[in-house]
């Protein structure tokens, strides 16, 4: 029997928030022993950026108006330098759990951005749910440093990546609307990726590494940073998009905690990666659920 399309979309997604769940604890395992968060961020920009023009290239041969350049570049700045930074920089400070759990303000940020950006309205629900999820939020930020591994300016970080992203989706809709989504996230990695590199210590790190201590695992796994969480997440969530709704594609996003805490588990059981259960306890998961409730009632309500 043929799987319908929808199926195939919901198991995309579902491939997509697998590939960030175990991200977060693979790329935790590379820095800062490794790599330094800034030279893994040029790592995966500058991969997904070759990626992305040569798909662009032989797919979508599409022009760009000067005009929208400077949005473009805009975009490059909060969508992959600024969300990248500071991503990883928290990644390297927190526990990749709190990073799981944190990234689910993104909707809400995205809905809370709208209003004062695009003036797009905001209901009563909305306004509840906005208001749980920021407690959850900042609760969590608080028992950041009460544990082996979290850090309150780790989970900060993060909180500002999760802005940055919002603001980047909230000023690329015009051009999403305009472009097609692979033209508009080329130009936006292109600028990102020279933002990244006139970032001071990206370069210095750079030449600093000591590359001779790369195994093939650890090799492995920035590829697989660069390939499986970069450009294949991107393609899978743009074919998901041509069959299901916005909101059902953005509401994938509460299962990254359940998978970070489960490849947290499974990477530690079979000795993948160092071991990060500790960082998970039962204040937190109360924090989630907070955050979880508040998120979901941003996006479900009318």
């Amino acid at each position: 029997m043929q799987i319908s399309q929808k199926i195939k979309a919901h198991l995309a997604l579902f491939l997509v928030n697998t590939f960030y769940g175990a991200s977060h604890i693979i790329a935790k395992g590379i820095m800062p022993v490794y790599l330094t968060p800034n030279v893994f961020i040029f790592f995966r920009a500058a991969g997904a950026t070759i990626l992305f023009w040569l798909t662009s290239l032989f797919f979508v041969r599409e022009k760009v108006e000067k005009k929208d350049l400077l949005r473009l570049a805009i975009c490059g700045v909060f969508g992959v330098t600024v969300n990248q930074l500071f991503f990883f920089h928290g990644l390297n400070l927190s526990s990749s759990i709190n990073s799981g759990i944190i990234m689910t303000v993104n909707p809400m940020l995205v809905v809370v951005l709208s209003f004062f950006i695009l003036k797009e309205k905001i209901t009563p629900n909305r306004i509840l749910g906005i208001i749980i999820a920021s407690i959850g939020a900042i609760l969590l930020t608080l028992a950041g440093g009460t544990g082996k591994g979290d850090s309150i300016l780790g989970d900060l970080f993060l909180f500002i990546n999760a802005l940055s992203y919002a603001i980047y989706l909230v000023i690329a809709k015009p051009l999403m609307a305009k472009y097609k989504p692979l033209t508009v996230i080329t130009y936006v990695f292109t600028f990102g990726l020279c933002f990244i590199m006139l970032y001071p210590p990206t370069l210095t790190e750079f030449f600093k590494t000591d590359y001779s201590n790369f195994t093939m695992e650890i090799t492995g796994k920035i590829i697989y940073v660069i390939i499986g969480v970069t450009f294949l997440s991107y393609l899978l969530t743009m074919y998901a998009l041509k069959h299901l709704s916005a909101s059902v594609s953005s509401s994938y996003i509460y299962l990254q905690p359940v998978l970070v805490v489960f490849f947290a588990f499974f990477f530690s059981a079979i000795g993948f990666t160092a071991d990060y259960t500790n960082t998970i306890t039962l204040e937190k998961s109360l924090y989630a659920l907070l955050i979880f409730a508040g998120v979901y009632i941003v996006s479900r309500s009318k």
